[in-house]
């Protein structure tokens, strides 16, 4: 995938557009710290925008492949597009998570882009890995990641929020207990 020209179109129609959006994902996690290898660009959007979105990605050559209440997949025709994801922001905590997104630099400095934050990170990894139990043990590992890289700056009052809205609070302790543990 082609990350900088994809980024550059997708910015500039985003701007053209009005669209709201911050990244998620692997992009997410690199501005958080914390660098993985990742495959795809992945977006958080409001869910009223998805019409819009539609017409900027097919017209750049991407097919939607799926689309639910929740989200759409989109991967390019042309060699070098990859796929695009987008989150849909429907519910009072995606757009909470789109509001307070910050600008960060992306791919070295060469994009300065809305990124969530790393405790709404954190939270979109703890309800992906309630969802897809095949998703767990990664997402786990990513989280215990950018919370000990960002761990004098997060806000555990939320972190634990997210948490306990999965029914997993004791996993939030067991994780806390370790970072306190190597301090």
């Amino acid at each position: 995938m082609d990350f900088v020209s994809v980024f550059k179109f997708l910015l500039d129609e985003f701007k053209k557009n009005n669209l709201r959006f911050a990244l998620i994902g692997g992009f997410a996690m690199h501005a958080a710290g914390y660098i993985r290898a990742t495959q795809d660009i992945d977006f958080i959007v409001p869910k009223d925008d998805a019409d819009k979105l539609k017409k900027i990605m097919r017209g750049f050559g991407y097919e939607l492949v799926h689309e639910s209440e929740d989200v759409a997949n989109y991967v390019g025709r042309i060699e070098g597009l990859g796929q695009v994801d987008f989150l849909y922001a429907n519910r009072q905590y995606a757009n909470t998570m789109l509001e307070r997104a910050l600008e960060k630099d992306v791919l070295d400095g060469q994009f300065k882009i809305k990124v969530i934050l790393p405790e709404d990170l954190i939270g979109l990894k703890v309800q992906s890995s309630s969802n897809d139990p095949n998703r767990y043990h990664q997402d786990m590992a990513d989280i215990e990641a950018v919370m000990k890289i960002n761990f004098k700056d997060l806000d555990l009052k939320l972190i634990k929020e997210y948490f306990d809205l999965f029914e997993r609070g004791q996993e939030f302790e067991e994780i806390m207990k370790g970072i306190k543990s190597d301090d």
